[in-house]
This record gives C-alpha cells, structure tokens and sequence, in this order.
C-alpha cells in the first residue's frame, strides 16, 4: 500500500492526503447533486435554471459540513445552457469555500489540447469550475488522460477514472479480454510497467486498474477509480490503494452489506455514492440531512 506524503517539492497537499483529512473529520459518503426534473417535480420546484438553483442551494444547506463530499451531476446543470453552468459555478465554489470536498461528475476524456482545455476547465486554479476532483473517461487510452493527470498532481486534485461502471451497457467492453501481451493503451512511460503488471488475456477494466496503480506510484493517489457496487466487479485490486468511487448505493440497489463484500480489501479510500436515495426527502433541508447522516453513519459502521 502507498503511503501519502503529503505535500512534495513543486506540488500543492496531495489529493490523497486531502481526502484523507475530509474522511477522518466527515465520513466517506459522497452525496450527489443531481437535479433530475423527476426531483425538480417532487420537489415542485420549476424545470428550468432557476429551479436548479433552488434545488442546488437546499442540497447545499443540507449537505455542507456533515458529508465529506458531494458529487453535481453535471449534465443537469448544462441541460440549462450558460444559466445553468452558472449555477454549476455558483454551487462549486460556495461548497468548496465551506471546506466539503466537489466531485465534478462531468466523464470528460478526449486528446491532446482538448483534454488539456477540459482539464483547465475542471481542475486549473481560477476556473470557475475548479473543482477537488472530476470524473474522466480513458477510453481514448489512459495515456489520453495525462493533460489531466498532470494538473491535478500540480494543484493537489484527483481524477475519478470509470473502470468498471455500475449501468449493464458497460460490461461488454469493460469486461472485454484483451489480446495477449496488450498493455492497454496507457502511455508510453507506464507501458512496460502495465504490461508486466496486467495478466494475458485481463479485461480492458483490469487494464484501467493496472494504469492507475502505475500511475500513483508516487504516492499522491491522483488516480481513483469509478467502480459500481452493484454487481461483482472481477478486478484485481489488491495493488490499487487509491480512491475508489463507488456509485449504486441506495436506488440502484447496493446495500452497504454489498459495499464491504465487494470492496473487502479496499476500503480506505472508498467513497459509496449515493443520490436518489437522499435526495427523495428533499425539499426539506432537515429531511435531507438527517437522510445523509443517517447513509454515513451506516457505511461508517458498515465498513469499520
């Protein structure tokens, strides 16, 4: 298992030492912001940016100090146009200024400059939408990634990269089996490693897995992990340390008896999201945050 160090020369704090700290004061649970029109009706709120914004502002009330993290589903802001990614901006960066950690769940992942322009966008000090972490897709190759990699490591923020989604629609090419002696598609500084590490034969999801352990060797944990809690996974994970997000808690199925079955030797740093779960005891901001401290004090006493 790595050890976190902390802030090294040239670098800011770690993202995993910062998640650590969040973890150690608030619990592991991530809780989503996602303003789906089915809520913004149940909660007879409008189906519009303004709307979002009353439904962003009562989860925040709500959320803010009692869960580690939270999680705005970006694309129910930008259904909104530039009114809604300004309430995107406005809902970053007061929960952020309040010390709760934001995963931005946007799944980014393209090349070259545009990939360094969405990483400036979502992890660069002084974009509007800096955030502590994002969600990014390394189907174009991990080594697509390294824009974002690079960036986080500088400014002390994590990557979230899918491996093993919890939607059905994702296991055929997750689950695929790579030809003989194939390393993935990971850049080419990581590939001998990968290529040693990642048995003949594994699935493109193990691949993603043996990248990200490559890639945190330097002990800062800037590469997590999205693995789904509701089915099996079959990765290997007994070389992975860092950040594991693990959507389906909750609606989707998973239970935290599910959690610490699946997740048995990688529980530090997972991070159980749940959204519709809590989010249905909304709009009443007392609702909503005993649900939440209800869910993490669960998974807290669930995955001891």
């Amino acid at each position: 298992m790595s050890h976190d160090r902390g802030a090294v020369q040239g670098h800011s704090p770690s993202w995993g030492h910062r998640l650590r700290s969040a973890i150690a004061a608030r619990g592991r649970l991530c809780v989503g912001i996602d303003p789906h029109p089915s809520l913004l009706r149940a909660w007879g709120l409008p189906e519009s940016a303004e709307g979002v914004e009353a439904f962003a502002e009562i989860c925040v009330e709500a959320f803010v100090g009692d869960v580690a993290l939270v999680k705005p589903q970006v694309a129910f802001f930008e259904a909104y146009g530039a009114a809604g990614y300004a309430v995107l901006e406005r809902t970053i960066s007061v929960v952020r200024d309040a010390g709760t950690l934001v995963v931005a769940d946007a799944k980014r992942g393209d090349i070259g400059s545009t990939m360094a322009a969405y990483s400036q966008a979502w992890l660069g000090d002084g974009s509007p939408l800096a955030s502590d972490a994002v969600t990014v897709s390394p189907y174009l190759g991990f080594g697509a990634l390294e824009p974002a990699v690079t960036l986080a490591t500088e400014t002390g923020r994590g990557l979230f990269v899918l491996a093993r989604t919890s939607n059905p629609e994702g296991g055929e090419l997750q689950g695929a089996r790579l030809s003989p002696g194939s390393p993935g598609g990971v850049s080419a500084d990581q590939t001998a490693s990968v290529a040693q590490s990642t048995p003949r034969g594994a699935s493109v999801a193990q691949s993603i897995v043996d990248a990200a352990i490559a890639q945190n060797r330097d002990g800062r944990d800037t590469a997590g992990l999205v693995i789904g809690a509701t089915r099996g996974h079959g990765l290997d994970l007994s070389e992975f340390s860092g950040p594991i997000l693990a959507p389906g808690l909750g609606a989707q199925g998973a239970t935290v008896a599910d959690l610490a079955e699946i997740f048995a030797d990688s529980r530090e740093l997972l991070l159980p999201n749940t959204s519709r779960d809590i989010l249905r005891h909304g709009p009443s901001v007392s609702a909503l945050r005993e649900a939440a401290e209800r869910v993490r004090d669960e998974v807290e006493a669930g995955l001891a």
